[in-house]
């Protein structure tokens, strides 16, 4: 068994800023580079190697698993207990019987595929880093601030920032309908969440939808294409998430992880299920 850490040597006058850009430039994304059929991943997404190590933490225990919640399987006041249990201990929970249909949940990963998956003008003229677009394609939304880049493309729909109304005809027409349809389904779920959290935390009902957080969201849409050295990077970094709480579709495609107790824990996809993640500002309330 092999133990010593992955590593690749960066020659001394080495540019970082230069590729950065030079990669940003060309407005194609990770998807670009895989078309290309490079071998080698650029240094721009190559992870430090002390990083890499911490990586490798990974909990084998297969009883170890992110608590599932049948937001139909017991009374309101049982499911909010459940919640709150599993928010606290672990920040986050899978729902299962949430109303979504499948066929929406299939349909938008299949959408998303096919924009990233479409020739590069496509892609190119959604191509932006200012932040206040509603409707943006990019690499790495701190693409220059990062130690290393992650290996991934994004479409980012933001009405976080916007005072107006969503306008859907920015949306790529490839993936405009299901995406408008997964959204009205995913803040309807939102409200439902938010009215058993303020149950879970004892406030007056509908307290945390008064709020009207639900009227600020963000919806990420990360595309993750083959990697020719995986193990010298990573799709997403170690982060949380800077909001109320973020509703997370996977694919079928495992890899996503939690950390728990200093070891990293995978969640296997369930079919049908999404991953409710509790954000920094809702985390003040649950410590």
């Amino acid at each position: 068994m092999e133990t010593g850490e992955p590593t690749k040597q960066v020659p001394c006058h080495y540019d970082r800023t230069q590729e950065l850009k030079a990669f940003d430039d060309t407005k194609a994304g990770v998807k670009g580079l895989v078309d290309a059929g490079i071998q080698s991943i650029p240094k721009i997404f190559i992870r430090p190697s002390e990083e890499l190590a911490q990586e490798l933490n990974t909990c084998d225990n297969p009883n170890l698993q992110v608590p599932i919640i049948d937001l139909k399987g017991a009374q309101q006041e049982e499911i909010a207990k459940r919640i709150l249990s599993a928010s606290s201990e672990w920040g986050m929970f899978q729902v299962v019987n949430h109303d979504i249909p499948i066929d929406v949940l299939e349909g938008l990963i299949e959408g998303i595929r096919r924009f990233n998956e479409e020739d590069d003008d496509a892609k190119k003229a959604l191509y932006i880093r200012e932040r206040t677009k509603q409707v943006k394609f990019n690499t790495n939304y701190d693409l220059y601030r990062s130690r290393a880049a992650n290996w991934r493309d994004t479409l980012t729909v933001d009405h976080a920032r916007s005072g107006t109304q969503f306008d859907a005809s920015q949306l790529p027409a490839i993936c405009r309908d299901v995406t408008m349809e997964y959204i009205g389904h995913a803040i309807k779920l939102g409200e439902s969440l938010l009215e058993l959290l303020s149950e879970a935390l004892e406030l007056k009902s509908g307290q945390l939808w008064a709020t009207e957080c639900t009227k600020g969201w963000s919806m990420v849409c990360h595309y993750h294409p083959a990697c020719p050295e995986p193990q010298l990077t990573l799709g997403t970094s170690k982060h949380t998430d800077p909001s109320f709480f973020t509703i997370l579709l996977q694919d079928r495609i495992a890899g996503f992880q939690v950390l728990r107790q200093n070891q990293w824990v995978n969640v296997p996809p369930i079919p049908g299920a999404l991953l409710v993640n509790i954000g920094d500002i809702l985390r003040v309330s649950l410590s």
